[in-house]
């Protein structure tokens, strides 16, 4: 039953393909294959989003019962528990190193400047420079693909490129323990776009069954081989990242949403926001763990990361145009930022990155040298300032040394009573900077001299090493540029206005909304993710005003970080948007520069070897001809099936003539022809064929896609892209228009129950004819 449904499915789809010249020369110009783009530039190549319904398929389809669909259901669900549980262990791993770590540190540097300031000096920078270059030996030596944050190579995964080596086992574990030596390093920037990376690739690997060249592997796990299932663990893993590096599992469903994802739909919606409800319930409880002392400096800041929910309560009409006046700088110092960073970038890659290995190590370390030497040694530069009078239930006291969640750090001091306000966010971690920069109930502890100051050489920092061959995240450096600025404003507005209930760290939160939003583009989810992180869903509309202004600003002069990064990297992203000069084109224009090769049904290997050495197409075409000599397009038919085939060598017969499909027994299953997800997987070089293999032939019928997308050649671009973004398609035939129609389908043809039936809502008049 299953093979003539096969055979008529292949029948019926030769009456909807339009005809094609039987002349090999005139054949390439009729019918014609979109790619998303020619594979092999650029180290990339497509996903196959779309569900190949070939003969193999449908037999696994048709085996299929109501319990295994629903033990799918259930493992879907299981494996989104794993995710979470995985994502937030591994948040908290590099949360506990990173803060004792730097605990450790500033602790250590503290004890000898009681004595020498040079000597703690020496050790400050030491420290660093150990941490940095084991971060960047890590990174070179062993897991390449972990450098950077990792979110434009997981966008660019989720929007249908695979990049090598960007999911893999060694990938993960270089994003860990690198992301603790480049932060607990003190170097500008941050973890929180590594756990993104991190969390997909916990997701990846679990979703294949564990890595086997590292004999880490079960195969209970792999349930999962296409790259649909493997997309929807990945944004899983994407949303849970944010969920653990912000503890905000809402703001991580909501930025897979809105920045990493080209495809949606309800079911994973779900998923994804169990995965970070699941995140946050093990962050917390470890914690909670934590708080009695054994994780050291970890687990004493409270589940909010930055809580300013004692801040300011109100705010007043007037003070709506200084904060517009926050989100424009925000736009202009985020698109500047963008572009700074797309030059420094630009030429580490052209020119400094292409010396090898030891130089990314050097420039890292000395990066980490410049960065200690201007946090250590400008703070030393600035006259202190008496502690002012203690708020009575403020919790604040002054002074406190450098450590963990303190505000008036006394450094360098003659006496006891005062405090040293740029080493206050200078000589400190960026989370317990961030802390005080947003701190309430105190009213001028930062001069408007320290915060330029310190806002003039972060930005400088945060451009320099954002590039360099170590894990990078910039949210976190966001953040700090934008509060600093933002609190600057802040005291501007207490002194114009002289009201006492403005506080400057409201200004600060608004301000670092404002530069994410400039540098990032992103609105909705960073408008949660601000108001989880710290608490205050007052500030709610204050936020949302900074973002739209400062996206809108940023937009007017170049992209959104992410995209800027990707671009640069060779990444190929379809926009959600197709570009307007994409209207005035059809969609034979688009595709006039290739030249399809086409494959008959039945083939000589010897054939198939040397169609797929001699170019890098991963679609072909298969054509067949009827009883009365016409020739007509069959199906579509993957390079990577083909290989497969090949290997195999199974499917291999003697005779030029096409198998009935009724009486063969296909031998492959339909996970056999998935590849392993972030590698290159099988090579024609790799597969050895003897003389006697080379002569016989393959009947493709069984292994092509009976029913490819296509569109008519005359088709808006607009359309086609939309079309091919929406449905992640990797290939999309275009065709001459058709001869005939034999239906039209409407809402009420696909309204039908299980059973078959019509569905009970019956429209009274049907407007599906067959055309006779």
């Amino acid at each position: 039953m299953l093979s003539n449904h096969l055979q008529n499915g292949i029948e019926s789809d030769n009456l909807m393909w339009s005809r094609v010249p039987e002349s090999d020369d005139t054949s390439t110009d009729d019918i014609t294959l979109l790619n998303s783009h020619r594979d092999g530039d650029g180290g990339v190549n497509s996903l196959d989003y779309e569900v190949i319904e070939n003969y193999a398929y449908r037999e696994e389809q048709a085996h299929r019962g109501k319990l295994y669909v629903g033990y799918y259901v259930a493992v879907k669900w299981f494996f989104s528990l794993l995710i979470g549980i995985g994502t937030g262990l591994a948040a908290v791993f590099i949360n506990l190193s990173v803060e004792n770590f730097a605990g450790w540190k500033f602790a250590l540097t503290f004890a000898i400047i009681q004595k020498s300031y040079f000597a703690g000096f020496i050790v400050y920078l030491l420290i660093n420079l150990v941490l940095v270059f084991s971060s960047a030996y890590i990174i070179t030596q062993f897991a390449p693909a972990a450098a950077g944050s990792g979110i434009p190579e997981i966008k660019g995964y989720l929007n249908g490129i695979d990049i090598p080596g960007t999911l893999l086992f060694r990938t993960l574990i270089g994003k860990i323990f690198g992301s603790i030596g480049s932060v607990g390093g003190g170097l500008a920037l941050g973890k929180e776009g590594p756990l993104v990376h991190t969390g997909a690739c916990i997701a990846s690997l679990l979703g294949q069954g564990g890595s086997t060249k590292y004999h880490l592997n079960s195969r209970w796990p792999q349930l999962f081989k296409s790259d649909r299932d493997r997309r929807d663990l990945v944004t899983c893993g994407c949303a849970a990242g944010v969920a653990a590096a912000f503890r905000a599992p809402v703001g991580g469903v909501l930025f897979a949403l809105e920045e990493v994802t080209s495809w949606w739909r309800s079911q994973l919606m779900w998923r994804v926001f169990f995965t970070s409800a699941i995140v946050a319930v093990v962050v917390r409880t470890a914690m909670g763990w934590c708080k009695s002392g054994i994780c050291g400096h970890f687990g004493g800041g409270g589940f909010i990361i930055w809580d300013v929910s004692d801040g300011q309560d109100d705010y007043y009409f007037k003070e709506l145009l200084p904060m517009a006046v926050i989100g424009v700088i925000g736009g202009l110092l985020g698109a500047l930022f963008n572009q700074l960073t797309l030059y420094m970038t630009s030429w580490r890659r052209n020119s400094l990155h292409k010396k090898g290995n030891r130089v990314k190590i050097i420039e890292a370390c000395i990066i980490s040298c410049i960065t200690s030497a201007i946090s250590f040694g400008l703070p030393l530069l600035r006259k202190c300032s008496p502690c002012p009078e203690s708020v009575p239930d403020s919790g604040i006291e002054c002074p406190r040394p450098p450590g963990m969640y303190g505000n008036y750090v006394n450094f360098f001091c003659k006496t006891d009573n005062e405090y040293n306000d740029l080493a206050t966010i200078f000589f400190n971690t960026q989370d317990d900077a961030i802390r005080n920069l947003f701190s309430a109930k105190t009213m001028r502890e930062f001069s408007a001299q320290s915060l330029l100051t310190f806002l003039a050489m972060f930005y400088a920092l945060a451009v320099v090493t954002f590039g360099t061959a170590v894990p990078a995240g910039q949210f976190v450096p966001g953040i700090m540029i934008g509060s600093t600025y933002g609190r600057l404003v802040g005291m501007f507005v207490v002194r114009f206005y002289k009201k006492l209930n403005i506080e400057e760290g409201t200004y600060a939160l608004l301000g670092a909304a404002s530069f994410l939003g400039g540098s990032m583009r992103m609105t909705v989810s960073l408008c949660v993710i601000m108001v989880e992180i710290t608490n205050n869903l007052k500030l709610l509309p204050l936020i949302m005003l900074v973002l739209l202004i400062s996206k809108a600003v940023g937009d007017a002069f170049n992209e959104g970080l992410y995209e800027v990064q990707a671009r640069l990297k060779g990444i190929p992203l379809l926009e959600s948007r197709p570009k307007y000069h994409m209207r005035q084109m059809i969609a034979k224009e688009a595709c006039q520069s290739q030249k399809v090769i086409s494959l008959p049904r039945v083939i000589r290997v010897a054939d198939v070897a040397s169609i797929l050495g001699s170019n890098k197409h991963n679609g072909f075409p298969v054509i067949d001809h009827t009883r009365s000599g016409e020739t007509l397009v069959i199906g579509l038919v993957l390079r990577s099936h083909l290989l497969v085939l090949l290997q195999s060598k199974v499917d291999f017969q003697h005779s030029p003539l096409p198998c009935d499909p009724s009486a063969r027994n296909i031998r492959h299953s339909f996970s056999e022809f998935a590849k392993p997800v972030s590698s290159k997987g099988l090579c024609i070089e790799d597969i050895h064929l003897t003389s006697d293999d080379l002569e016989m032939y393959i009947d493709l019928a069984p292994f092509l896609n009976p029913s490819p997308y296509v569109v008519p050649e005359d088709m808006s671009l607009t359309k086609v892209y939309n079309l091919f973004r929406q449905l992640g398609l990797r290939h999309l035939f275009v065709v001459p228009r058709p001869s005939r129609v034999i239906g039209l389908i409407t809402r009420k043809d696909l309204l039908i129950e299980e059973n078959g039936e019509s569905s009970a809502v019956e429209l009274q008049q049907s407007t599906s004819r067959s055309v006779q």
